[in-house]
């Protein structure tokens, strides 16, 4: 009778501590754990890059008349500063635009049976940016009435100067203007800031005149 205990027991004893089965246990365990952490863990998503919101003035204009052979309208959030770095040049000028830190350059040009070097200057210095520009669009302006005429070169991608345009009488003046944006160059950021005053150079453009 013994004998049958002892032999009941150690069967008992095998079914309960199999090394199979506390394997098989282990492995279902550590399964259970990885599952576990796998559902609790949160997919990381990269949010795109932002950039801060620009406010924009109310668009208003004011003639500027100064001792130059030329005269537009620029908006009352800019000014024009004659160049004194210019050396000879005479009739250059920046227009500075504080706030949305731009400026645009204005250099003058008599015409002196040279038209076409000025103009092919002028489109050579705007195609200058095209090993970083997407895209270059040349529209062409015409103002009989004025006597004005002349092109405008927008530039599209992360070039220095994004417009860029001259006018001419085409016998007597020639003026040349350059959009630059103080910042590193990066279209994203600085596309608001270029469609706000796209508008500003056409009114400029449009504006235009000769005093003689």
């Amino acid at each position: 009778m013994k004998q049958l205990i002892i032999a009941a027991s150690k069967k008992l004893r095998s079914k309960f501590y199999s090394p199979e089965r506390m394997v098989r246990k282990s492995f279902l365990l550590l399964l259970t754990i990885a599952f576990f952490f796998a559902a609790c863990k949160k997919e990381y998503v990269p949010k795109p890059r932002g950039y801060y919101r620009i406010s924009f003035p109310e668009k208003v204009y004011q003639h500027i008349d100064y001792d130059f052979p030329y005269q537009f309208n620029i908006p009352k959030y800019s000014k024009l500063i004659p160049d004194t770095q210019a050396g000879p040049e005479l009739y250059w000028g920046n227009i500075e635009i504080q706030n949305n830190n731009a400026e645009i350059h204005i250099s003058y040009k008599h015409v002196e049976n040279n038209l076409n070097i000025l103009t092919e200057e002028s489109r050579s210095l705007a195609y200058k940016h095209s090993i970083k520009a997407d895209a270059i669009d040349e529209q062409v302006y015409v103002n009989p009435e004025k006597n004005v005429y002349g092109t405008i070169y927008l530039i599209d991608g992360n070039a220095a100067s994004p417009i860029q345009f001259f006018l001419t009488d085409s016998s007597k003046h020639f003026l040349r203007g350059a959009l630059y944006i103080r910042e590193i160059p990066n279209i994203d950021s600085i596309r608001p800031v270029i469609d706000f005053l796209r508008p500003d150079i056409v009114h400029l453009i449009e504006s235009a005149s000769w005093k003689n």
